[in-house]
């Protein structure tokens, strides 16, 4: 029996081959929910580390426990002010990266 090697795919092909080459709209939409799912699973730990319920929280940031929720599980985008003060309740440092051709910005 011949012995045959198995070809391997990067991460990057097998998006590129799947869900679409960098700058097409699928690849965005998928590259979104993906940033939108972390910031949701980052909220909710810190959330959870500092003992607080999503209706504590809520009342903090000053939305409803509902809102809180839907960042969580990402089932809605928030504004970068909810963001901004979700994560000051939270008494969280949160950073923003800025590629401006080929030019890093950050915020902080």
């Amino acid at each position: 029996m011949a012995n045959k090697e198995m070809k391997t795919y990067s991460l990057a092909e097998m998006k590129d081959k799947y869900i679409g080459k960098i700058g097409t709209k699928e690849r965005n939409e998928y590259e979104y929910e993906l940033r939108m799912d972390v910031l949701g699973r980052m909220i909710k730990t810190a959330r959870q580390e500092r003992n607080l319920t999503q209706e504590q929280l809520g009342e903090l940031v000053g939305v409803q426990k509902s809102q809180i929720s839907k960042l969580e599980s990402s089932t809605n985008s928030a504004t970068i002010d909810t963001i901004f003060k979700v994560f000051r309740a939270l008494k969280a440092d949160i950073n923003f990266n800025v590629k401006i051709k080929n030019e890093y910005l950050q915020l902080a």
